[in-house]
Parts: structure tokens; sequence; C-alpha cells
């Protein structure tokens, strides 16, 4: 797939891996329907977006916990564009607590957002997707294969995105349809910044040392070629395909490296 011309949506756009997508699909030519909270930070993206790039850009605020919001999100796209040809779920927020110290709207919250909000927003989309026979893409994590400590809530919702996705793949799969898991691995954005800790408050300051990440740009530019390419799972880093091999083959060692790896954290919460 070739992306000049495209109609893309992307849910949290606002910032970070939904921003950088934003403007690397832009550069490539793709018309684009943003879609966050925070509704005046994405018309200044989209104003940027149009004064660099030869695009059309529309921001829509949603917050798709709430399947009334992504459903006119996706009903403004196809009132705009006519067709929808790319759906990007990046839309999501972390954690930082120990499961028993944790209160559980903290993880009703990180399942509604990056689960249901997957949900959501593809079951309104898949109509317009099939028609142009376009991608779905859930901006999932390495925590929907191995189960990370003090993200409980987080790793859930990831692990039943890549499911509710995998199913939806073998579903879709005569039809045309391009289904991606992308998993890219720890990202400098601020998604830990605003990872909820055990009482629903952000955490603020982040627990790890975000200059040896990937770039949230690095991530949106190995997206888009995923989608371009028709990809079927994008794992991006070194240790994400290692966890992945170690997952299925020697899962009690990897249970022992995870430990290992957070009880480095800043003020860690394994001892």
């Amino acid at each position: 797939m070739k992306l000049k011309d495209k109609v893309v949506i992307i849910t949290g756009a606002s910032s970070g891996i939904g921003k950088s997508l934003a403007y690397e699909f832009a550069r490539r030519g793709a018309n684009l329907v943003l879609a966050a909270r925070q509704y005046v930070t994405l018309c200044e993206i989209c104003d940027d977006l149009q004064k660099q790039f030869p695009i059309k850009a529309v921001a829509v605020q949603c917050d798709v916990s709430k399947e009334e919001d992504c459903a006119l999100l996706i009903k403004q796209a196809k009132t705009t564009f006519q067709n929808i040809d790319v759906l990007i779920n990046n839309a999501g927020i972390s954690m930082r607590a120990l499961f028993n110290d944790v209160d559980l709207g903290v993880l009703r919250t990180l399942i509604d957002i990056n689960f249901w909000g997957t949900v959501y927003c593809t079951k309104h989309a898949l109509p317009e997707i099939l028609k142009t026979q376009g991608s779905i893409v859930g901006v999932s994590s390495i925590a929907g294969y191995k189960g990370l400590p003090g993200r409980t809530g987080y790793s859930a919702s990831k692990f039943a995105m890549n499911g509710f996705l995998d199913s939806l793949r073998v579903e879709t799969l005569k039809t045309g349809v391009h289904v991606m898991t992308a998993c890219p691995g720890f990202t400098a954005s601020n998604i830990r910044n605003t990872a909820l800790a055990k009482d629903g408050s952000q955490q603020g300051e982040s627990s790890l040392d975000e200059q040896k990440m990937m770039s949230a740009d690095e991530v949106a530019r190995r997206i888009a070629n995923g989608v371009e390419n028709r990809s079927r799972t994008l794992v991006m880093t070194v240790n994400g395909k290692l966890t992945v091999f170690l997952s299925k083959f020697l899962p009690s060692l990897l249970d022992k490296l995870v430990y290992n790896h957070f009880t480095k954290e800043k003020d860690p919460l394994l001892k």
C-alpha cells in the first residue's frame, strides 16, 4: 500500500507515538483524522501539518473509552473524506503499581482505554475498511507477550489487544483487509510520565532511563513501513524479539530476567 492520498485515522495523536505517527504519515502524503482528548493540541498539530505538507488533517476530540465518541470519530472521518483506508489504534495509558497495592479502578481505566478503545474504534471502522481493503493497526507492546511486574493492568490490556487482533486477522483473512500488531519496546514518550500510580494519580517522573529507549519518531517510521508492506507483526527491538522467543521456549528463565531487570528501576517496586 502506498500512503499518498490514503485516509488514516490515528487515535492518541496529541503526543508521543501518536503525534510522531501523524507527522510520518503526512510526510508520506496521507490525509489524516487525528483523535485525542486534547482538542486544542490536536488543532495546533493539524495546522502545522497542513503548513508543512500538501495534505488535509482534521482534529476530532475523542475519549476512546466511550463507544459513542469512537462512533462519532469514524462518522466524522467518513463525512470529511468519504472513505477510510487505515485505522491506527494508538491511544493508550500505562501504570506503575504492584497488584497488591493498586486500586482496581486503575486496572479498569487501562482496560477501558487500551483494550475497549481499540475494540470500539475497530468495530465502527471495519465496514469502511472492508470496502477499501485497508489496514487496521494496534499499537501494542512487548507487555502483550510477557506480563511485566507493576504493570498488571497494562499487560492484561495488551494481551487482550493482541488476542483481539489475532482473531480479527483470521476472520478477515479472505477479505483483503490487513491487520497488524505493532509492538514497540520501551519508547521515549510521555506514556510513563502519565502512567497511573496505585491510587490512580499520574506518577510524574519516569522510573526508566528514557535516553536508552527508541524514539517515538523511529517507532512511527517502522509502523508506517509496516502498513505499506502489510506486515503481520512488528516486534521492534532485539530485547523484544528475545522476550518473545524466551516466553515460548524458556519461560521460567524469562521470569527471573524480567524480575531482575525491574529491580534496577529508579525507586524500584521490586527489591
